[in-house]
């Protein structure tokens, strides 16, 4: 069980690395939005009096939404590990700790781990496809599509793994161990 537990928690380190790292994409994110939004606005006013500046691009639109995709396939392991996910806490808060525990196993192993590694094997070819054909954007001035899609099945993998992790560490907790042995303390808000 010990040797599982360090599996674990070599798992959620480094998806906890992962988090702070692509956290900054959500300021890039922020950042490019609002310069698209006014270079927009600024292109109209421009536009009303006579002049084609062009500030503002599909490009910029596009990143937004890759670097929203990254931060939220690259995010969601650690959203498990630090229990940021959706759950039905009306029939989740009623158990106990076994009771918890039989819960959150149950749902890595019969649904979680399961459907992430479909969407990894599912979408392959797709990723395969898109970086063969090196996919652009059909937009004007769009970016490359081959670029993001590998993000996918890597994603999905990490959370796989991730539910990997929590289902060790419910099987220590039915096993008797304590939280701090099993690493179920609060994640570290860093």
């Amino acid at each position: 069980m010990r040797l599982l537990l360090r599996f674990a928690a070599v798992v959620d380190g480094l998806n906890r690395r992962l988090a702070r790292l692509v956290a900054w994409l959500a300021l890039v994110m922020v950042l490019i939005g609002a310069y698209n939004a006014v270079a927009r606005s600024a292109d109209s006013q421009l536009a009303a009096h006579g002049i084609e500046l062009r500030l503002s691009s599909n490009a910029y639109l596009e990143l937004q939404w890759y670097l929203f995709s990254m931060l939220f396939l690259l995010a969601a392991p650690y959203a498990l590990r630090a229990g940021a996910h959706v759950r039905v806490d009306i029939l989740y808060g009623a158990h106990g700790r076994r009771g918890r525990a039989w819960t959150d196993l149950l749902g890595n192993v019969v649904l979680l781990i399961p459907f992430c590694l479909f969407a990894v094997w599912i979408s392959w070819e797709f990723v395969a496809d898109s970086l063969a054909k090196r996919e652009m954007s059909n937009d004007p001035g769009g970016l490359p599509r081959w670029i993001l899609k590998p993000i996918v099945p890597v994603g999905f993998f990490l959370l796989a793994l991730q539910g990997v992790s929590e289902a060790i560490k419910r099987v220590a907790v039915l096993a008797g161990l304590s939280d701090d042995e099993v690493g179920l303390d609060e994640p570290q808000a860093s």
